[in-house]
Order: structure tokens, then sequence, then C-alpha cells
């Protein structure tokens, strides 16, 4: 099936293990493939003080999205699929 959406709707959304109930962040940018499907989201961390943490975006692969939400979309967040 697919879903049709603006990233600028899904970039509004919080981004929330659903294992825990954390909530990871915001996506700031999506990777596309050759055919035209989003295969990854970049998610930025949440910091509360972004000059003590230097570490690298979140990726979240497509497959790890459990539902999208009105407000959040709900992750099944691994570092590996």
């Amino acid at each position: 099936m697919v879903i049709k959406v603006n990233l600028s709707d899904l970039q509004r959304k919080d981004i929330v293990d659903i294992k825990d109930g954390k909530r990871l962040g915001r996506i700031i940018d999506a990777e596309i493939n050759e055919q035209g499907f989003i295969t990854n989201f970049y998610v930025e961390k949440r910091r509360f003080f972004h000059f003590f943490n230097f570490k690298d975006d979140i990726t979240i692969n497509i497959k790890q999205i459990q539902k999208i939400g009105e407000d959040v979309i709900l992750v099944i967040f691994e570092n590996e699929i």
C-alpha cells in the first residue's frame, strides 16, 4: 500500500520509540531511492544542551515505522534492522 503525505507534515510530528515511549526527535531530511520511494528518515536528536552533544543524527529506516498518527510517528528504534 502506498500512502501519500507531505514531508513537511511529517516533519511536524515527534518521533517516538514504541518500546520505551522516549521521544527521539523530529524528521529533518529523507532519503529517496531510484524508484522515488522514501527509504530512510533522518531525525535530529532531541538535545537539551546542543553544545555538549555532537553525535550524529538518528537514521530511521522506513521499515521501523509502526504507526503514523496525528501528532507522532511511532517507531521501533534499533541501530540496525
